[in-house]
């Protein structure tokens, strides 16, 4: 690997990416994959913070339309992401990394309460920090919790990973023809509604200067080209 162009960052993942071709819950070859790219980059000297959702399990959105309680539900999605976490904790231990899984609701058996300052600590010791329960609050998405987290950490780089590559004028699946952007200002991103994060996400990262990376998670070598300094997939940066 060449000179690492970022010492730390924060990668979020979806629930759904944990489940591969499956249509509910974890696909084991998929954990096993991405914790093993995690492992490499911690291995190089990056520090590694993620965040994961739990749409593969419970959205708490889409809970609350069935009549659940809006609160309940998103607590109940919270939970769903504490549940990936603790299954990628266990994957990247298994793997010869230590690893903490640090939660915004209180779950002392299972694993630590999240603070920003206890995060830095771990990380700085060299351990991949996993934070769950979104940002603990209701109303609120794993991907502003991502863009929040990421600025606590002091993180270089918010890479988001996803099943295509990168971000384009329009769904690629539907549309052959549609235009994937190498680089793309946080303002145009919002202005043209282009979906890569919910709009509180992307505000954050854009009044904060956190720069995004959005790229193909299964891409074998991908994260640690971007990492490298390589361009891959979309950046996005005012």
């Amino acid at each position: 690997m060449s000179d690492i162009k970022y010492k730390r960052i924060l990668l979020k993942l979806s629930g759904e990416a944990l489940m591969g071709d499956n249509t509910f819950g974890i696909d084991p070859k998929v954990l096993q994959s991405v914790a093993s790219e995690i492992v490499d980059l911690r291995n190089q000297g990056v520090e590694v913070g993620l965040v994961i959702g739990g749409g593969n399990i419970f959205r708490g959105a889409g809970l609350a339309q069935s009549g659940i309680d809006r609160t309940r539900a998103d607590q109940m999605g919270m939970l769903a992401t504490v549940m990936n976490s603790l299954a990628m904790q266990d994957q990247i231990i298994k793997q010869g990394v230590e690893c903490m899984v640090l939660s915004a609701l209180n779950l002392d058996q299972a694993c630590e309460s999240y603070s920003a300052s206890r995060a830095r600590n771990h990380l700085s010791k060299g351990r991949v920090v996993i934070m769950a329960a979104g940002s603990g609050n209701p109303y609120f998405t794993t991907d502003t919790a991502a863009s929040l987290r990421a600025l606590e950490i002091h993180a270089e780089l918010l890479l988001k990973g996803t099943k295509v590559d990168g971000v384009y004028d329009s769904d690629p699946k539907k549309n052959p023809d549609a235009k994937r952007y190498d680089k793309i200002s946080y303002t145009e991103a919002i202005a043209k509604e282009l979906g890569v994060m919910d709009l509180t996400a992307l505000v954050l990262c854009r009044e904060n200067d956190m720069p995004m990376q959005v790229y193909n998670l299964f891409e074998a070598g991908k994260l640690s080209a971007i990492i490298s300094g390589e361009s891959s997939g979309t950046l996005i940066q005012d």
